[in-house]
């Protein structure tokens, strides 16, 4: 066999219809688009148009919160930060901030701040400047002798 032999199965594609072409093919006249009007032409169509009835999508409830000004974080795990300690990249005596763990690896960029999680063991007193912190996080670390400084704004007090 050669590749000038490779050929489609018999019927895996169907012949191209030719419409409008007189009544006699059974696609003449109209070329089987129906009667006039919108949905006769090429390119318009009313998408969920359903006769004057309110629509589907709009006869359902809108659903879910879409916050105006969403933030970028990064999220570090603890277990992260101590691997990159470990391995010499980040100085637990300097405080962490973002600029550290991006030139450590730790991230890939900067984005709208760092966001620490508990998962993971820290071994040692490490200060960190981040946007935020979890509980747990924000536990293990002040377990060991470290500190928190969060430079996210303050919720307003209900």
């Amino acid at each position: 066999m050669k590749l000038h032999d490779v050929k489609d199965n018999d019927g895996a594609r169907p012949a191209r219809m030719r419409v409008g072409r007189g009544i006699g093919s059974g696609k003449g006249k109209q070329s089987g688009r129906g009667g006039k009007g919108q949905t006769a032409r090429s390119g318009v169509r009313i998408k969920g148009f359903e006769g004057g009835q309110m629509p589907l999508h709009r006869r359902l409830p809108k659903r879910g919160f879409n916050p105006v000004d969403p933030r970028d974080l990064n999220e570090v795990n603890l277990g992260r930060v101590q691997s990159a300690i470990d391995a010499g990249k980040l100085d637990a005596g300097q405080p962490v901030t973002v600029e550290a763990l991006v030139a450590a690896g730790v991230c890939a960029r900067v984005r709208d701040g760092v966001k620490l999680l508990g998962k993971g063991e820290l071994k040692s007193a490490v200060h960190f400047e981040v946007f935020g912190a979890s509980k747990s996080a924000l536990e293990a670390i002040e377990k060991l002798g470290g500190s928190v400084k969060t430079l996210a704004p303050e919720a307003a007090a209900a």
